[in-house]
């Protein structure tokens, strides 16, 4: 509910810590599992194909555009001002094992953490077809079972995380395809960052206008950078076919044999490979699984490893460069590759900026963050969204990196460790919801988590390294949003408290009603109500200054729901009373923006019926004092007020005709 309403009542939560944190209550288990449907009500709008053409873009446009500086990170040199080159501390030598143990490496990761985890495993743990970090939490079963606190806390950083991903990822994918300018002709350098600086900016603005047109062409750009990427690499592989051998996961043991440190260091770059992962399946509910595994058994996966072999076959050929990606091109093709690679990387960059907006919304929704703008931008598609707030932070902080950072190698470092971050989060989340939802015995369990942790573990662990190289930026990021969200969601919990511990319960003040009947005038009257049950106190509030009420009275909840979408017929109940109130109740999913005045219209198939000219909206603005008893940290209350102050008006996200909302005022002591 809004700032404006008192919210509904906290459920009881096993820990202090799970308290600041706990998810609405749901309706308990789903019957989720791997073997059950996945959303098919979501994915019925197009054809196999065309869900499988959209998702080469939405999908894997994070993990399609790797191949520009994943490479080259593993085997990266840095220019000393005599204008001699030393290898990175996170690199290795150029040599014949060391190719083949980085190929090995990103052949295996690739396997195990895209196709084996999340692609056979993380999807099948959907929420009604909906992915992502929120809706696995949704699985995550309410009550005190043992570890949700912690789990529920977890998996709020690991969401948190992915705001710090989708700054970085429209920067270093932006900038590494606007990098082959630089190769072409060494007078362009001076020109990459301007280009991918205006690029951006163009890109975050026109997202007011929405993505639906642009959209269209996601599918067919990737098409052609993924074809592009493989001719590359197979005629590369040609003149080298020994790198094929990198299958052979010896390879990859003879790197950690030879200098277990170094390799460890390594991870960190490798890890450029699959940092798409998370992205994949927060994009499930877009498009259903078996599109998603078709698109990247079909062509992801054969082209992506064609490129990195064949980048690895350059280095063998040709001894190191610094863009061995860019060193595939020929020279009367760079220009139009760059064109497509910069295509690509928009792409990318788009996928991570809607992913943003998606993310933003689920939280509000299920009570994580304050109220934001949502503008739908397509009559068609309810997921397609536009906000604001979450759109400018993001653009000033990805121009602030292109402009901090200059280049991909060095924004490089600063990538990783995020995406490696809510991976780990999502393998342990995962792992309970298994065992306390699903059923799963740990002996099944434990052996799949530990597979997991082999690869999400070591590469988290090797970009922790890298934090004072800029892998402090998205950790700062996450560190703010899990504050804000925490914060929210425990402020909310602690203005329950204090409405629900004297709320009046409705049958009272209709039963005095009967002795002391109100002085009634015309029209309709709207009281926003956070708890169903009871009278909201901006209707006493109203009653006790303005000693008058409209003949007909509607008290309105907004319910929201652990689901993605409610069904139509279970969305809305109206409940007809006394002395002409009634009792609306509207459940909405987290991937859902309620409107009042249409459920307003929507309730006239119940019998409700108000005239719009003469409906009024009451809703109360709380002034929150920090001097209270309540027991959160004052640094908490500063924060939980300021952000209220600044949320956005409940008239504005909830749709209200302004000339016809009332405020009333009352302060909160916290």
């Amino acid at each position: 509910m809004s700032s404006a309403t008192p919210p509904p009542a906290p459920a009881p939560a096993p820990s202090p810590a799970a308290a600041e944190a706990t998810a609405p209550s749901s309706d308990g288990p789903k019957p989720n599992g791997p073997d059950a449907p996945h959303g098919a009500a979501h994915h019925g709008k197009g054809s196999f194909f065309g869900l499988a053409l959209g998702a080469l873009g939405i999908v894997y446009g994070d993990i399609g555009t790797s191949p520009l500086y994943a490479v080259a990170e593993c085997f990266t040199k840095k220019q000393r001002p005599d204008g001699t080159w030393v290898t990175s501390p996170h690199a290795l030598d150029v040599s014949h094992d060391a190719v083949l143990g980085i190929l090995s490496l990103v052949f295996w990761s690739l396997m195990m953490v895209v196709t084996f985890k999340y692609l056979s495993f993380i999807t099948r743990a959907d929420n009604k077809g909906e992915g992502g970090t929120f809706a696995l939490l949704a699985l995550v079963p309410k009550g005190k079972t043992a570890g949700r606190g912690a789990v529920v806390l977890a998996a709020l950083f690991g969401a948190s995380l992915l705001f710090g991903e989708g700054i970085i990822t429209p920067a270093i994918s932006v900038l590494s395809a606007v990098e082959g300018i630089g190769v072409a002709t060494h007078a362009a350098e001076h020109f990459v960052v301007p280009i991918a600086f205006a690029i951006l900016l163009a890109l975050f603005l026109v997202q007011r206008r929405g993505t639906e047109k642009i959209g269209r062409a996601f599918g067919p750009v990737m098409v052609v950078w993924f074809t592009a990427i493989a001719i590359l690499g197979a005629f590369a592989i040609v003149r080298r076919p020994d790198v094929l051998s990198s299958v052979d996961p010896r390879w990859a043991y003879r790197v950690f044999e030879k200098d277990p440190l170094h390799a460890f260091r390594v991870l960190g770059s490798v890890v450029l490979c699959i940092t798409g992962g998370e992205a994949l399946y927060a994009d499930l509910g877009h498009f259903g699984a078996k599109p998603i595994r078709w698109s990247w058994v079909v062509v992801v996966f054969p082209a992506l490893l064609l490129n990195y072999w064949g980048q690895g076959a350059y280095l063998l050929e040709h001894g190191w460069v610094e863009k061995p990606f860019w060193a595939l091109v020929p020279p009367a093709f760079l220009y139009p590759m760059v064109v497509v690679a910069t295509g690509a990387a928009v792409v990318a960059s788009q996928a991570l900026i809607s992913g943003a907006f998606s993310l933003a919304r689920q939280a509000v929704q299920l009570g994580f963050m304050p109220r934001v703008t949502v503008v739908h931008t397509s009559a068609k598609n309810e997921g397609q969204i536009y906000v604001p707030e979450v759109n400018q932070a993001l653009m000033f902080a990805c121009l602030a990196l292109v402009v901090v950072f200059r280049e991909s190698t060095a924004l490089a470092a600063a990538y990783g460790i995020a995406v490696t971050g809510a991976m780990t989060i999502t393998s342990i989340v995962f792992f309970y919801v298994v065992t306390n939802t699903w059923g799963w015995s740990y002996a099944k369990a434990l052996p799949l988590l530990l597979v997991f942790l082999a690869f999400d573990v070591p590469f988290f662990s090797a970009n922790v390294l890298k934090f004072f190289d800029g892998g402090w930026v998205p950790i700062a990021v996450g560190l703010i949003m899990f504050s804000l969200m925490t914060t929210w969601k425990r402020g909310r919990a602690e203005l329950a408290q204090r409405f629900n511990t004297a709320l009046m319960p409705l049958g009272d003040l209709l039963q005095d009603f009967e002795a002391n009947p109100p002085h009634r005038v015309r029209g309709t009257a709207v009281f926003m109500s956070g708890n169903p049950d009871g009278t909201p106190p901006v209707l006493l509030h109203h009653l006790k200054h303005n000693q008058v009420l409209h003949r007909q009275v509607v008290l309105l909840s907004i319910l929201p729901k652990e689901q993605p979408t409610v069904p139509k017929d279970e969305q809305l109940e109206v409940q007809k009373l006394d002395h002409g109130f009634f009792r609306v109740l509207w459940q909405t999913g987290f991937m859902e923006t309620p409107n009042v005045p249409q459920i307003l219209v929507r309730a006239r198939e119940q019998g409700l019926v108000c005239e719009p000219s003469t409906t009024s909206y009451f809703l109360g603005r709380e002034t929150l004092l920090t001097s209270g008893k309540s027991s959160m940290m004052h640094w908490r209350k500063l924060l939980f007020s300021f952000v209220s102050r600044n949320a956005l008006s409940a008239t504005s996200y909830f749709g209200l005709p302004p000339g016809r909302v009332v405020e009333l005022g009352m302060q909160v002591d916290l």
